[in-house]
Protein backbone atom coordinates (compact mmCIF):
# COMPACT_ATOMS: atom_id res chain seq x y z
CA UNK A 1 0.00 0.00 0.00
CA UNK A 2 1.43 3.66 -0.93
CA UNK A 3 0.27 6.16 1.82
CA UNK A 4 -0.28 9.70 -0.19
CA UNK A 5 0.30 12.93 2.37
CA UNK A 6 -0.41 16.40 1.03
CA UNK A 7 1.00 19.65 3.11
CA UNK A 8 1.60 23.06 2.71
CA UNK A 9 -1.58 24.57 2.08
CA UNK A 10 -3.03 27.94 4.03
CA UNK A 11 -4.35 31.15 3.85
CA UNK A 12 -3.00 33.94 1.26
CA UNK A 13 -3.82 36.88 -0.64
CA UNK A 14 -5.02 37.15 -4.35
CA UNK A 15 -1.74 37.46 -6.31
CA UNK A 16 0.28 35.47 -3.28
CA UNK A 17 2.00 31.76 -4.52
CA UNK A 18 2.19 28.98 -2.38
CA UNK A 19 3.95 25.45 -2.56
CA UNK A 20 1.90 21.87 -1.96
CA UNK A 21 3.62 18.86 -1.42
CA UNK A 22 2.54 15.54 -1.28
CA UNK A 23 5.09 12.68 -0.16
CA UNK A 24 4.34 9.40 -0.89
CA UNK A 25 5.54 6.15 1.82
CA UNK A 26 7.03 4.49 -1.01
CA UNK A 27 7.84 5.16 -5.07
CA UNK A 28 6.49 1.96 -6.87
CA UNK A 29 5.20 1.31 -10.57
CA UNK A 30 1.81 2.68 -8.67
CA UNK A 31 3.45 6.31 -8.40
CA UNK A 32 4.76 6.31 -12.19
CA UNK A 33 2.11 8.91 -12.78
CA UNK A 34 1.00 11.93 -10.35
CA UNK A 35 -1.92 14.23 -10.03
CA UNK A 36 -3.12 17.25 -8.20
CA UNK A 37 -7.05 17.76 -7.14
CA UNK A 38 -9.05 20.13 -6.21
CA UNK A 39 -12.38 20.53 -4.89
CA UNK A 40 -14.18 23.87 -3.69
CA UNK A 41 -17.50 23.60 -1.95
CA UNK A 42 -20.68 23.05 -3.86
CA UNK A 43 -18.13 22.54 -6.87
CA UNK A 44 -17.18 19.28 -8.64
CA UNK A 45 -13.70 17.47 -8.25
CA UNK A 46 -11.24 19.02 -10.48
CA UNK A 47 -7.97 17.39 -12.05
CA UNK A 48 -5.20 20.71 -11.68
CA UNK A 49 -2.32 19.19 -13.21
CA UNK A 50 -0.48 16.00 -13.89
CA UNK A 51 3.07 14.19 -14.21
CA UNK A 52 5.08 11.17 -15.39
CA UNK A 53 7.62 9.56 -13.75
CA UNK A 54 9.69 11.24 -16.93
CA UNK A 55 8.34 14.68 -15.99
CA UNK A 56 5.90 14.94 -18.13
CA UNK A 57 3.27 17.74 -17.69
CA UNK A 58 -0.37 18.78 -18.04
CA UNK A 59 -2.60 21.10 -16.82
CA UNK A 60 -6.16 22.74 -16.14
CA UNK A 61 -6.74 25.61 -18.38
CA UNK A 62 -7.81 27.36 -15.68
CA UNK A 63 -4.02 26.60 -14.14
CA UNK A 64 -1.99 26.96 -17.03
CA UNK A 65 0.95 29.52 -16.68
CA UNK A 66 0.37 30.39 -12.81
CA UNK A 67 0.75 26.80 -11.41
CA UNK A 68 3.89 24.38 -11.85
CA UNK A 69 3.75 20.74 -10.53
CA UNK A 70 7.04 18.88 -10.15
CA UNK A 71 8.61 15.74 -8.44
CA UNK A 72 11.50 14.47 -7.06
CA UNK A 73 11.42 10.75 -7.72
CA UNK A 74 14.15 10.08 -4.80
CA UNK A 75 11.67 11.52 -2.38
CA UNK A 76 8.94 10.17 -3.78
CA UNK A 77 7.37 13.40 -3.57
CA UNK A 78 5.42 16.08 -5.82
CA UNK A 79 4.89 19.87 -5.36
CA UNK A 80 2.82 21.90 -6.85
CA UNK A 81 4.02 25.17 -7.16
CA UNK A 82 0.98 28.12 -7.18
CA UNK A 83 2.12 31.57 -8.59
CA UNK A 84 -0.75 34.16 -9.00
CA UNK A 85 -3.48 32.88 -7.26
CA UNK A 86 -7.24 33.82 -7.36
CA UNK A 87 -10.19 33.27 -4.86
CA UNK A 88 -11.34 30.36 -7.03
CA UNK A 89 -8.30 28.29 -6.62
CA UNK A 90 -10.07 28.55 -3.09
CA UNK A 91 -10.70 24.43 -2.20
CA UNK A 92 -9.06 21.65 -0.78
CA UNK A 93 -6.02 20.33 -2.99
CA UNK A 94 -4.81 16.61 -2.47
CA UNK A 95 -2.70 14.19 -4.55
CA UNK A 96 -3.21 10.77 -6.82
CA UNK A 97 -0.92 8.41 -7.80
CA UNK A 98 -1.56 5.59 -10.77
CA UNK A 99 0.66 3.71 -12.91
CA UNK A 100 1.05 3.91 -16.31
CA UNK A 101 -0.79 4.38 -19.12
CA UNK A 102 -1.48 0.61 -20.05
CA UNK A 103 -0.63 -0.98 -16.89
CA UNK A 104 -2.74 -3.39 -15.26
CA UNK A 105 -1.26 -3.13 -12.20
CA UNK A 106 -4.02 -2.81 -9.13
CA UNK A 107 -2.79 -0.13 -6.95
CA UNK A 108 -4.12 -0.01 -3.10
CA UNK A 109 -3.26 3.54 -2.06
CA UNK A 110 -4.06 5.66 1.16
CA UNK A 111 -5.13 9.15 0.25
CA UNK A 112 -4.35 11.78 3.09
CA UNK A 113 -7.11 14.51 3.76
CA UNK A 114 -5.79 16.91 1.34
CA UNK A 115 -4.59 20.77 2.36
CA UNK A 116 -6.59 23.63 2.51
CA UNK A 117 -6.11 26.60 0.22
CA UNK A 118 -7.69 29.85 0.96
CA UNK A 119 -7.30 32.80 -1.17
CA UNK A 120 -8.41 35.93 -0.13
CA UNK A 121 -9.41 38.83 -2.33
Amino acid sequence: QVQLVESGGGLVQAGGSLRLSCAASRDTICTSRMDWYRQAPGKERELVASISRGGTTTYADSVKGRFTISRDNAKSTVYLQMNMLKPEDTAVYSCNARPPIGSQVVCALKFGQGTQVTVSS
